[in-house]
């Protein structure tokens, strides 16, 4: 591999990051997935925020966006091409990004969202892969945007929920970013498509550590469980969880709908981050003074025989 890749995919790190010096490295990311609300202008929003995040988890900032849009070929469907390009460049204006072109091609399913390139210090890069035991976990955002968007998309989610889940993923990880680099943060990831055990799974193998959470204070959002008890549940919950079982331990106790809460896949998630035990009343403070919804969800230990222990 070239020396100069810092973080490629072998840890199913959230962004690829190339050192152009000693004092300024690349970081470079993309993403793009269906609808998941009805408003296009709410989509291509969302779709900007959740293409940033990576780059935000590794402690990057962002730069300049590049467009990507699968789009019917219909003359109809433009007005809504633009209304979804319109939310992304105003959520890419929020981020202080760059939007410098992009590409279409026709496709009978709408897909939509961003290749990001941002900047980073090749000391300061923050992976899946430096956790270390004693390290307090905290999450920024609550869960159950999956469990929602797919009761949106079987006309079941109430207002309410809808208002809620849209907040959650138009909210940029960007504060939540700059206020962990004040902290001795060892690892961060963003929770998106794998779920919180998922992510969570994927840290602890590249730190070779074993995550320990406590599934009482895991936040999410309140429609989520209530959804969940009537089973209207994304299809990418079962599947992971056939991945991961072998993993993870769960406490008998734990009811099956805030496992699967757990197991819910995020779009525009919120960051699982691991900081120094002594930082971590400091980093919970400084967060939720700056806006962010972050709470302490669990700790790091030692390698066990499992990667996730849930409590």
């Amino acid at each position: 591999m070239d020396p100069n890749v810092l973080v490629g995919f072998e840890t199913a790190d959230d962004a690829g990051v190339f050192r152009i010096d000693d004092q300024k490295a690349l970081v470079q990311t993309l993403d793009f997935f269906t609808p998941v609300v009805d408003d296009p202008r709410l989509y291509g929003a969302i779709a900007a925020a959740n293409s940033l995040s990576d780059v935000y988890a590794m402690g990057g900032t962002p730069l300049t966006a590049l467009a990507i849009a699968c789009f019917p070929d219909r003359q109809e469907e433009l007005e809504t091409l633009a209304q979804i390009m319109l939310g992304g460049a105003e959520k890419l204006r929020e981020a202080g990004v760059a939007l410098l072109g992009g590409h279409t091609v026709c496709d009978a399913e709408i897909k939509f969202g961003y290749s990001i390139t941002g900047m980073i210090h090749p000391g300061r890069i923050l992976t899946n892969a430096s956790a270390k035991p004693g390290d307090a976990l905290i999450l920024t955002k609550p869960l159950g945007i999956g469990i929602i968007t797919t009761a949106i998309k079987r006309a079941l989610a109430g207002p309410e929920a809808i208002l809620s889940a849209t907040l959650v993923m138009t909210t940029l990880n960007r504060v939540a970013s700059e206020v962990m680099l004040s902290c001795r943060c060892h690892a961060a990831t963003d929770i998106t498509g794998y779920g919180l055990l998922g992510h969570g799974c994927e840290m602890a193998e590249a730190s070779q550590v074993t995550l320990r959470l406590r599934a009482a204070s895991v936040p999410f959002l309140p429609a989520a469980y209530p959804l969940a008890e009537a089973r209207v549940l994304p299809g990418l919950i079962a599947k992971t969880w056939k991945l991961l079982a072998p993993k993870i331990a769960i406490d008998s106790s734990i009811p099956e709908p805030l496992r699967s809460i757990m197991l819910d896949p995020q779009t525009s998630g919120g960051l699982l981050i691991a900081v120094h035990p002594d930082d971590r009343e400091p980093l919970l403070n400084n967060l939720i003074r700056h806006g962010v919804e972050a709470t302490w969800v669990g700790d790091v230990e030692a390698k066990q025989d499992v990667r996730i222990i849930v409590v």
